[in-house]
């Protein structure tokens, strides 16, 4: 039997779990939404993986069980947990929260424990990404979604090519047409010992991939902007005090008119210097270390 499987998306239980240094409102996808895209997608199996917290996986599964449309599929625990380096790291399987802020190596032996399966989301990403620690898990993401620099995806695939790692793609969908953007096939019965089975035996193949749209990650950050202006003006003040005008002055700008043709813009520079940060970081071997500071002015002179 083959299971058609989403195994990394968010819905809005994963708000307020992601992190003191992440805006607060992760995801606006509703649990009737979720249920209803993967329904019409025809998926046998969802694994909802909201940041540190399995919440949102209880409550999709009361919603299966008091709708009978949705019996077919198989609602899994899975959570998306950010290390004591701010690195994340996926785990399938698991019915124990596990808290953040612990070393990889301590939450792959709880995971373990509960007889379940770690994989390295966005291994190479700028931002939370394991690295070359990717190959302490189990699977490792070769293709993300909202990798739009696309390097990344593709020093993902080497390594786990090196590796010989098990291969799967996520979605890491945070908007509601991004479920389903990628897709595993897993060759199991639809339960969930079986599945971790394979997923430890590499029976899982990855059939469809496919990159958020521009339009899907300004909506995306509308949302999280729209909701999170008080904690992004505080976050401003403290990170970026010798640009706090400047960024004060351009949140204001994005509030009055969140759909001027200049976002379109900016987001077609920052995805420009984003892939000239990763070609240096993934492919030139240079340090990833000053993307956790954060420094736009740092980053500004790694991308020229």
């Amino acid at each position: 039997m083959i299971i058609k499987t989403e195994l990394h998306c968010h819905n809005l239980f994963s708000n307020f779990h992601v992190g003191d240094k992440e805006a607060p409102y992760d995801c606006n996808v509703s649990i009737r939404d979720q249920m209803e895209r993967s329904y019409n997608l025809g998926l046998d199996a969802i694994f909802v993986t909201n940041h540190n917290t399995l919440d949102g996986y209880h409550q999709l599964l009361q919603y299966k069980k008091d709708h009978l449309k949705f019996q077919n599929i198989e609602v899994y625990p899975a959570e998306e947990i950010t290390t004591d380096t701010g690195a994340h790291v996926l785990v399938y399987g698991i019915h124990n929260e596990i808290q953040p802020g612990i070393t990889l190596e301590e939450i792959i032996d709880e995971v373990r424990k509960q007889g379940g399966v770690s994989s390295a989301p966005h291994p190479f990403s700028l931002l939370d990404a394991l690295r070359d620690s990717a190959k302490k898990c189990d699977m490792v993401e070769v293709f993300n979604s909202n990798n739009v620099d696309i390097l990344s995806n593709a020093r993902a695939t080497q390594f786990a090519l090196d590796n010989k790692m098990t291969q799967v793609a996520g979605s890491d969908s945070h908007v509601l047409s991004t479920l389903g953007r990628c897709v595993n096939m897993i060759e199991s019965e639809n339960n969930l010992d079986d599945i971790l089975q394979s997923m430890k035996h590499g029976k899982i193949e990855i059939s469809q991939t496919g990159y958020t749209l521009q339009n899907e990650t300004l909506d995306h950050l509308k949302y999280k902007i729209h909701n999170s202006k008080d904690y992004l003006i505080d976050y401003i003040s403290e990170h970026y005090p010798n640009a706090k005008w400047l960024l004060t002055f351009l949140l204001r700008v994005y509030d009055v008119n969140q759909d001027s043709r200049i976002w379109s813009l900016f987001y077609k520079i920052a995805i420009f210097l984003m892939k000239r940060i990763s070609q240096k970081i993934n492919f030139q071997n240079h340090d990833p270390g000053f993307m956790k500071d954060r420094n736009l002015g740092t980053m500004f002179k790694m991308a020229l």
